[in-house]
């Protein structure tokens, strides 16, 4: 029999290799016919009395990606258009149900087929596809560094439904299960079979042959949570250690998620009501809970934004199609201050020549320092060799030379945030740089038109802006100037994807548009600092609104001197009323007054004594305004506050054309300053809660709070027909023009 997924063969003791490789994919996934076939497969390897057992593997880089959310969405589809028909939902919910529970039967099919089943995992196997091999009997993982397993589904607000939150704890102690489950981790062979999620580890030669070994040798074909006597890892639930375990770890649950993640809270569910259970009835309960998640809010919006969008991003949905991809070898770098010795870093790591310039050879060859740092700390952490470090190092050319900039293909400047500053390097550049080349800009506040003045080619000429710590962010904004051609994108976007960053595209605009969005969110903490709400309620609520980070934490590591700047110069700018007049009172007290410039300089809305000791808000902030009765502020609207400022911002930016897609939108602030993820982003929050009822609210809390809270015009024409924003502006086809 042939198969469209898989290719099987036995051989001569009786074991069949079955290999999966999906035609025209890159990575294995789950989907309807990934299923259909395999149940065949399971069928196949059970009933035929020569076959002693089967060892599964990928013809493919790696084992497997998951399951293909695209088809979980089209059963959503099918469940909304179910559901209309049948009233309650009942029914639709019932066959919901029957389709989530369809692998899940399938690999207790094949767990309990009487035959022994070893996965030979040759690379990734992630989600669904793990799951697969934890319904083997054994698994022998690839000794490669690149080669990994976990269960991430969490991170696009789902759990692992196919038996993941089932046969992890059964497999390893309940604690450790629980953290797998709920981070969503990758582990590498070490980890992994440390933990006791795989059996064995063979290199890449060896994989397979292993793999058929553990079944000559006698591998039972029985899990061990159907053997008789069989206990948990990490005992039962009703035990000594179950009351150590699940009361802490609610409350660990709680403080990290605040409960904002319908798919953490179920996994929580899951495992406590699982282990209670016999295993048969544990997957079907499990099951039950997947449906129940797969029809939130939630998991619909991270669906679309932190899997749909973020892998088209990736993949170049901006980038213009009739452009040839850049081909880029080498890149200039202007400044090696922190910015552009990180930037130097991520270029040199992608196997790009980097030349690092700037006024002395000290300078820059402190900026190439940075980059040895970071490969030391990686070396000390097994993630790369010496040798791995001086390639990298051997990329960068350090230089006080632009005439050493002629054979760069891009040139990113990342010089002091100075007009004039930023006018003499880009004159000296461009110099030199060839005709073909294109001049980049790295700034988080001057707008990109007025930059691209001081170029003699604006078409080559645009914004790409980086988030500090570069290493680690993953974002860059991309900033079209007002002549910037499609060259210049296209060779910005293919560099961002070479250093394996997500890019967002905008227009300009000052402070372009995640900046836009961090400004709304700190302002509104000045709001609420200035009436007086305590300043840890404020933090806290921030936290549990779903931002990792306080916005009094965030303007100290920006640092308040740098606001205080900003305020300043856009007064210069714009005039008086451009800056909210207590704002400016606030900070300027606190800079003036006070000295307290941020984490820079150990003082800011926090102070930051000598370790061991814990940052602490500071305790003059409380004078500074009459306080309010903690126990008299609504929190609920604290964090309307927070996500509709945001959120009225990012809708701002659509209305002005600032952001053409409004995939960007959600992504560049989730990945930007990290909105709230479970509501998919700024522009999926207004879409999760209908434009309708988000102006609603928006209305209240202008009239309690004042203008910042007002609805721009496209919001008002929205709400008129509860319109969401994906549909009027589809990125996926034609949109529907602004009036």
């Amino acid at each position: 029999m042939t198969y469209t997924n898989f290719s099987l063969e036995t051989d001569s003791d009786g074991i069949a290799l079955i290999t999966w490789d999906m035609p025209k994919r890159s990575m294995n996934v789950i989907n309807a016919l990934v299923m259909e076939e395999w149940e065949t497969i399971i069928d196949r390897v059970a009933s035929d009395e020569n076959i002693k057992g089967a060892v599964i593997t990928s013809a493919k880089k790696t084992f497997g990606a998951g399951a293909d959310l695209t088809m979980m969405q089209a059963m959503l589809a099918e469940f909304e258009k179910q559901k209309a028909k049948g009233g309650d939902g009942e029914a639709a919910a019932k066959l919901l149900f029957e389709n989530t529970f369809r692998l899940n039967q399938l690999l207790r099919k094949q767990e309990t087929s009487g035959k022994p089943w070893v996965a030979a995992i040759n690379g990734l196997a992630l989600g669904g596809c793990f799951e697969i091999t934890l319904a083997c009997h054994a698994r022998v993982m690839v000794d490669d560094p690149a080669a990994k397993v976990g269960l991430p589904e969490v991170k696009v607000g789902l759990f692992p439904g196919a038996g993941g939150t089932q046969r992890v704890p059964r497999l390893i102690h309940t604690q450790e299960a629980l953290q797998f489950l709920l981070q969503g981790r990758n582990f590498d062979s070490s980890k992994a079979k440390k933990l006791g999620l795989i059996s064995e580890v063979a290199p890449a030669g060896e994989l397979v042959a292993t793999a058929k070994k553990m079944i000559l040798d006698g591998l039972s074909p029985v899990q061990p949570w159907d053997q008789k006597g069989f206990r948990l890892p990490g005992g039962q639930v009703y035990s000594a250690a179950g009351f150590q375990l699940f009361p802490p770890a609610n409350a660990i649950y709680r403080r990290e998620t605040y409960d904002n993640y319908p798919a953490a809270r179920a996994i929580m569910k899951c495992v406590y009501e699982g282990l209670l259970l016999p295993f048969d009835t544990a997957i079907k309960v499990e099951s039950r809970y997947f449906t129940e998640v797969l029809q939130t809010t939630e998991a619909s919006m991270m669906i679309r934004s932190l899997f749909g969008s973020l892998q088209a991003l990736n993949k170049g949905a901006r980038r213009p199609m009739d452009v040839k991809p850049s081909g880029i070898k080498t890149v200039g770098v202007l400044g090696a201050g922190f910015m552009g010795a990180g930037i130097a870093y991520v270029t040199a790591k992608a196997g790009i020549n980097v030349v690092l310039l700037d006024r002395d050879m000290e300078a820059t060859e402190k900026g190439k320092s940075y980059t040895a740092g970071l490969m030391d700390k990686a070396i000390g952490r097994r993630r790369a060799t010496p040798e791995d470090k001086q390639a990298i190092l051997d990329l960068i050319k350090t230089t006080t030379d632009y005439g050493d900039l002629a054979t760069c293909d891009l040139v990113v400047e990342a010089v002091f945030e100075d007009s004039e500053v930023k006018k003499s390097v880009t004159e000296q550049a461009e110099a030199h740089m060839k005709p073909s080349a294109i001049f980049a800009s790295n700034t988080s506040t001057i707008p990109i038109t007025s930059l691209a003045k001081n170029s003699k080619r604006p078409k080559s000429f645009i914004g790409i802006h980086f988030f500090s710590p570069v290493d680690k962010m993953m974002l860059t904004e991309i900033i079209m100037a007002k002549r910037t051609g499609d060259k210049a994108l296209a060779m910005a976007l293919d560099y961002v994807g070479a250093i394996k960053k997500t890019p967002i595209v905008v227009n300009d605009s000052r402070g372009f548009y995640v900046n836009r969005c961090v400004l709304r969110y700190m302002s509104e903490a000045y709001n609420m600092v200035i009436e007086g709400i305590p300043a840890p309620m404020i933090e806290t609520v921030a936290k549990m609104a779903g931002m990792p980070i306080g916005p009094l934490s965030l303007n100290d590591e920006t640092a308040i001197d740098l606001s205080h700047k900003i305020m300043h110069q856009t007064i210069r700018d714009m005039g008086e009323k451009a800056v909210e007049p207590q704002h400016m009172e606030l900070v300027d007290n606190l800079v003036e007054n006070h000295g307290r410039l941020g984490r820079k300089n150990l003082k800011g809305f926090y102070d930051y004594p000598a370790k061991p000791k814990k940052k602490h808000l500071w305790a003059g902030l409380k004078d500074l305004y009459p306080q309010q009765d903690a126990d008299e502020v609504d929190i609920q609207e604290i964090k309307n506050r927070f996500h509709a400022t945001i959120a009225l911002e990012a809708a701002r930016c659509v209305e002005e054309g600032v952001v053409v897609d409004v995939r960007e939108a959600d992504i560049g602030s989730i990945l930007g300053f990290g909105f709230a993820p479970f509501t998919g982003g700024a522009i999926s929050y207004i879409d999760g809660m209908g434009s309708a009822a988000f102006v609603d609210m928006c209305k209240k809390l202008q009239k309690k709070y004042g203008k910042q809270f007002k609805p721009n015009k496209l919001l008002l024409q929205m709400a008129k027909e509860n319109e969401n924003f994906y549909d009027r502006f589809n990125p996926y086809g034609e949109q529907k023009q602004v009036a």
